[in-house]
């Protein structure tokens, strides 16, 4: 026996499907409607806004998605374990289930095997002897055959027999036991049968209302004994509904069976990183408020498993954290108080030598050279102490939070201009060129303008002292929200590792340099405060040899929250040095 590939339907086959619903005739004459232009334009704009919307629901969904699977270890891990999961459950049922079918159908084919066989033999009894010339003899018994060939059971179920007379090349109208069947059967089987042999092959033959079924056909030449051209074709169609249906209903519980695994596993998946995570999230609660300062937050302790000693473990870092908090506030306030305390008690005594000393300042034309240098030397080193003095008790206002702001509308270009024309002598000295800009219309913002001087008093005069005798540009600029002032030198500049230190109390890039403006280490800390108390950016950006750049951003009304700078932190380009703005 072999088995031909599946043939198309014959021409005289049953379509597969037909439509049952009515016919389609022309529609039922109606007048025009017309539709106005402004309705389609309306429409028009309804469809466009409804687009929108779907499509920022779907953006929207979208984010929501990407920012679970981001935030979330559960919807990640529940997420790789559907996919996981419902990966081995497709395959394995798809082994399985072609397994099945490929035994379903074995088994259906040997049985049919073994049955037709039977039936060549009875029909091979059964026509024996007969009449070719007398037609109605022929016809009887090929129908008698068909008829108890129907009527036997058989392992292989159901099933339909169709008889074919040849003599010669003439044909005779078959007997079959339902109509239909015998032009169904493939041309390709029936030629492979003419030609001696038996053979099956898989085609969709019509049942009873006509629709066209799965069905296995099996035909083979029945042996006549007799001499001639005269030739007997007995055809089986089995068809395969029981196993069709046996099939669906594997497919139904294995993809049922399949979705209840896939989703159990994942529960248990999402059960088991539950109990792992969930003292994970408790420990980032914790640590996120002892952050915020609340000392006192602790992880429960439960059980004696790795997840109870990861609590111990934290629990007793948070104390040795408290601890040395503790101790280190304690100090910080010690030294807030000391640096307060002795700033107001050296004021005094300072007050007193400084009297004493412009005394003697004023009287050093009197006195012989050498304590006449003597006097100026103490007078100046006093002026320096009182700034020091100052700044100290500048920090320690910030440092207690008791400094207060005295915001009132100030013309920015106006005190810029003032900072310059004080800073001049010092620039000449230098031999520096200093340069202003800034848009010709006044820059009205709400600051404490005694600080803000403050601040460009200490960046300008940072800048002319690193400057190394190179031009300084000072800068001012405002947009709707913000003001900015830049500052910038052609000196020796910073390294990313010095501009990050720029802000540090008693810091200096190079202290072996000789410092020619006074200062106490504090003023650019002392200027960082200033812009954080109005609310406000103090930014460095620096590079070796080519300089460095300071940029202050206020907010034009007090209380406003800033999202960017008029200018910009990094010069646009690098101008040679003495280039003229």
């Amino acid at each position: 026996m072999s088995t031909t590939r599946p043939a198309p339907p014959a021409a005289g086959a049953p379509p597969e499907a037909s439509s049952s619903s009515g016919t389609l005739g022309p529609a039922p004459a109606s007048a025009p409607r017309r539709t106005p232009s402004g309705g389609l334009g309306a429409l028009r704009r309804e469809l466009r806004r409804r687009a929108v919307r779907t499509r920022r629901l779907t953006t929207r969904l979208a984010a929501r998605a990407v920012a679970a699977w981001r935030s979330s270890l559960h919807v990640r891990i529940g997420a790789i374990t559907m996919l996981v999961a419902g990966t081995v459950v497709v395959i394995v049922s798809l082994v399985l289930f072609s397994q099945i079918r490929e035994q379903l159908l074995s088994v259906k084919e040997q049985a049919a095997i073994d049955q037709v066989q039977t039936g060549v033999i009875y029909a091979q009894t059964e026509v024996a002897g007969i009449a070719a010339g007398d037609s109605a003899s022929v016809r009887a018994t090929l129908d008698r055959t068909v008829r108890q060939l129907r009527e036997s059971s058989g392992p292989a179920g159901d099933f339909e027999v169709v008889m074919v007379y040849r003599t010669g090349d003439s044909e005779r109208p078959p007997a079959v036991s339902r109509r239909g069947i015998y032009p169904a059967i493939p041309a390709e089987l029936r030629v492979q049968v003419a030609s001696g042999g038996q053979y099956a092959q898989y085609a969709m033959v019509p049942d009873g209302s006509g629709q066209p079924r799965p069905t296995y056909l099996v035909g083979a030449p029945v042996p006549t004994g007799a001499a001639g051209a005269e030739q007997i074709e007995l055809y089986y169609a089995f068809p395969l509904d029981q196993e069709a249906e046996s099939l669906s209903l594997f497919r139904t519980t294995v993809v049922i069976s399949g979705i209840a695994l896939t989703l159990l596993v994942v529960g248990i998946a999402v059960l088991v990183t539950r109990l792992v995570v969930d003292p994970v999230r408790q420990a980032a609660g914790t640590a996120q408020r002892l952050a915020e300062g609340q000392l006192e937050e602790r992880m429960a302790v439960r059980g004696e498993d790795d997840l109870a000693r990861l609590a111990t473990s934290f629990n007793a870092m948070a104390d040795s954290l408290q601890r040395q908090i503790t101790q280190l506030e304690s100090l910080s306030q010690l030294q807030q108080r000391f640096t307060s305390d002795v700033s107001h008690e050296l004021r005094t005594p300072l007050t007193t030598v400084q009297m004493a000393a412009e005394v003697l300042y004023e009287s050093r034309a009197d006195f012989p050279p050498h304590v006449a240098r003597s006097a100026e030397l103490m007078h100046t080193e006093l002026d320096r102490f009182e700034v020091l003095l100052t700044d100290l008790l500048e920090i320690s206002r910030y440092d207690a939070g008791a400094a207060v702001l005295d915001g009132e509308p100030t013309d920015l270009g106006a005190l810029v201009r003032r900072v310059a024309a004080g800073m001049s002598a010092l620039a000449e000295r230098h031999g520096c060129r200093l340069t202003v800009s800034g848009p010709a219309q006044d820059v009205i913002a709400e600051v404490d303008a005694r600080r803000v001087e403050r601040i460009l008093r200490n960046l300008v005069g940072n800048a002319i002292e690193h400057g190394t005798g190179k031009p300084v540009e000072v800068t001012w600029a405002a947009n709707r929200t913000a003001a900015a002032v830049t500052v910038r030198d052609h000196g020796v500049g910073l390294s990313p590792a010095e501009a990050q230190h720029v802000f540090d109390r008693f810091w200096r890039a190079d202290p072996s340099r000789v410092r020619t403006v006074g200062g106490s280490g504090l003023g650019l800390s002392i200027s960082l405060e200033d812009a954080r108390l109005h609310g406000g950016w103090l930014q460095v950006w620096g590079q070796p040899g080519a300089g460095a750049q300071f940029r202050l951003t206020l907010p034009l009304t007090a209380g406003t929250d800033l999202t960017s700078s008029p200018l910009p932190l990094r010069p646009a380009a690098l101008r040679p040095p003495g280039g003229a703005r």
